[in-house]
Formats: structure tokens, sequence, C-alpha cells
């Protein structure tokens, strides 16, 4: 992996939002137009009552920031609340679901870590990434229906 040569200016137009894959969740990938094979940033806007995947990771660290709101985050089998302009710190091995549990308030996370580099050969078995159905809801959202329907 080679670093880049100078700087990337990123202004808030170039910035795309989209749902996720699997959850549906808004989110915006910072580093993926810069070309960066060090770093990777997205934002994630956790909508009321709603849940990003639950996974984990071969090699990746991923650092939580909390931009707006009140931050939850399952990792393993603890659950916790992340205040605004709180972080956490999770490492490869453990289970992690952020989750926004408030029927009224949006959070918007910021969370960098390694690019996805673990699924570039395309030979990984994704049950090192989803050792559990990646889709179910923490217990804090049992009335919940998430993701939404197309």
């Amino acid at each position: 992996m080679t670093p880049i040569e100078g700087y990337r200016l990123i202004p808030p137009s170039e910035l795309t939002w989209r749902p996720s894959n699997m959850m549906r969740i808004p989110n915006a990938d910072f580093l993926e137009r810069t070309g960066s094979e060090l770093l990777g940033a997205r934002l994630w806007r956790m909508p009321p009552m709603s849940a990003n995947t639950l996974h984990k990771h071969v090699l990746k660290e991923e650092f939580y920031f909390v931009l707006e709101g009140t931050g939850r985050i399952r990792v393993d089998e603890e659950t916790l609340t992340v205040p605004k302009y709180g972080s956490v710190l999770v490492g490869p091995a453990m289970l992690r679901q952020v989750f926004n549990d408030s029927e009224k308030e949006e959070t918007l996370w910021l969370i960098i870590g390694a690019p996805e580099k673990e699924f570039e050969s395309g030979v990984i078995d994704r049950s090192l990434i989803y050792p559990v159905e990646p889709t179910q809801l923490p217990p804090e959202l049992t009335s919940a229906v998430w993701p939404p329907k197309s």
C-alpha cells in the first residue's frame, strides 16, 4: 500500500450519500474518491429506531466518533452509550453494531478504519465478517422493524 503524496481536499458538495447495502442506512464515503489505500472514513446517519449490520473484521480496527445526537453501539454482549463528541475504538475480532434506539433523534457517526482490503482478493470467507445473522437487531430495538422495505 502506498500513501498519497500531498493532500486531497473533499468539499461537502462532493459527498455522495447512499443507503448501505444490507441495512439501508444513509452513509457518505469521504476517502473513496481520494484513492487512499491506508485509511477509510465514512459518515453514517442513523435514523430513529435503526441499526447497522452486526459484524466484525479480520484485521481492521474501527474508530467510532459521534458528531450529532447520542450514539449507541453493541460491542460483543455489551451496549455502550456514547455522548456527542465521544468515541469508541473497537478491535477487529469483536462483534459490533451501531444502532439508534431513539424514537425521534437521528445520530451522526464518523467511522474511521482501514479500507476494506479484507474483500479485495474475493476469496475471503464472509462468515469471518458475519459470523451471525448480520441484519439482526439489538435487544434495544425489539419492537422496531428495520431495514425498511424498498
